[in-house]
């Protein structure tokens, strides 16, 4: 595992602040009639305009596995992740999620989140997303120094769980350590029993992003080779932040506030190195 300076992590908060500011662009453009590409091209221009590079841009080529070929994941409806934007049009009451990454100085930043088109198309839809995004706090709130990396799965479980819908927590699909690469050790499962794995330690950095559906957990993987859909056909839901945690409390890296005003609703401690 990677265990950063503070003046690393400083930068990763530079590139976090970039994700947010690209993220809040795009999902402030999401309508009827937008195409998927045009909210690249915005995500694009943000990130150009900071002085970043583009985490998603061409990932994997050095691999041979042929780069992804947008800024941005835009994921509709029943797509789970990893959705290449292009010439989709946008629908009222479509379900979008919008994933970033950005570079600054050498240093990741990586977030999502999920907004409609318009109105929910249902009511089901719409406290999906709610709980999508109660599940990530849940799991950024059980981040705590000496924990493990576990706990963070459990809380997340344990919230969906809570409950009356029977969600799928989309399978092989988990959060990540990050930091000099966008993806690194540990996995961060949004699933499992508390009190295994890594432990929580200063300087590190993880990527939560809890993935849930409507129906069952089960992922397929389109011939695009990026795009994950449900495969039953149920939507799906994506929210994620890149965070930290500090002597102090916790720190969110990809939020434009650095998790402020959520962590004091929740009572938790806010703990930056500086903003």
């Amino acid at each position: 595992m990677e265990i950063k300076t503070p003046e690393q992590l400083l930068a990763m908060r530079r590139a976090g602040k970039v994700v947010a500011q690209a993220l809040m662009a795009t999902t402030a453009e999401v309508r009827p009639g937008i195409t998927t590409g045009e909210l690249d091209a915005i995500a694009a221009g943000v990130i150009a305009s900071a002085g970043a590079t583009p985490s998603f841009l061409n990932y994997g080529e050095e691999h041979g596995e042929g780069g992804f070929p947008g800024v941005i994941c835009v994921s509709v409806n029943d797509e789970v992740v990893h959705g290449i934007p292009g010439d989709r049009v946008l629908r009222e009451g479509d379900l979008v999620s919008i994933d970033c990454g950005a570079i600054v100085d050498g240093w990741h930043g990586d977030a999502a989140r999920s907004v409609f088109v318009g109105q929910p198309a249902t009511a089901e839809a719409a406290e999906l997303c709610r709980v999508t995004h109660d599940a990530l706090w849940a799991g950024i709130g059980a981040a705590k120094l000496g924990g493990r990396v576990t706990d963070i799965s459990a809380a997340i479980e344990g919230l969906v769980r809570s409950r009356d819908v029977d969600y799928g927590i989309a399978e092989n699909l988990v959060g990540h350590g990050i930091g000099s690469q966008m993806h690194m050790e540990p996995n961060v499962p949004n699933e499992g029993k508390p009190g295994r794995g890594p432990r929580v330690v200063e300087g590190m950095a993880l990527a939560i992003e809890p993935m849930l559906t409507l129906g069952t957990p089960v992922t397929a993987t389109l011939d695009d080779d990026w795009t994950m859909v449900t495969r039953d056909g149920s939507w799906a839901c994506h929210w994620e932040h890149t965070i930290s945690v500090t002597a102090d409390g916790l720190w969110v890296l990809t939020a434009e506030d650095g998790g402020a005003a959520m962590l004091e609703r929740l009572g938790l401690p806010f703990g930056p190195l500086a903003d």
